[in-house]
């Protein structure tokens, strides 16, 4: 069975960083096109940033608010996609789910916690 672990959320003071991870198991993994959506309370789910599968480059993409801030990547050796945050907003407070999208397939992580507060 396909599984998924996210982890490295948590509470940061704004201007802080973190970094967001989301290992795999049991899938092809080279073949994915990674991505990490978040959703706020009381708000629709958001794409965050996206990255293509190896053979189609690794080219990442972003959001406008995370421009700069953020940056997504991938391992296709340890089976792991990252989100390092830097610059931290209040705004971007929310859950962090991690995507998994090929042809066939569509898979999202258990989710993580990110707050950022003073």
């Amino acid at each position: 069975q396909v599984q998924f672990v996210e982890s490295g959320g948590g509470l940061v003071q704004p201007g802080g960083s973190l970094r967001l991870s989301c290992a795999a198991s049991r899938i092809i993994f080279s073949i994915y096109a990674l991505g990490w959506y978040r959703q706020a309370p009381g708000k629709q789910r958001e794409l965050v940033a996206t990255i293509t599968s190896g053979a189609s480059g690794g080219n990442t993409n972003y959001t406008d608010s995370v421009k700069g801030r953020f940056t997504i990547s991938r391992d296709n050796a340890k089976n792991m996609v990252y989100l390092q945050m830097n610059s931290l907003r209040p705004e971007d407070t929310a859950v962090y789910y991690c995507n998994f999208k090929s042809a066939l397939n569509n898979y999202w992580g258990q989710g993580t916690q990110v707050t950022v507060s003073s």
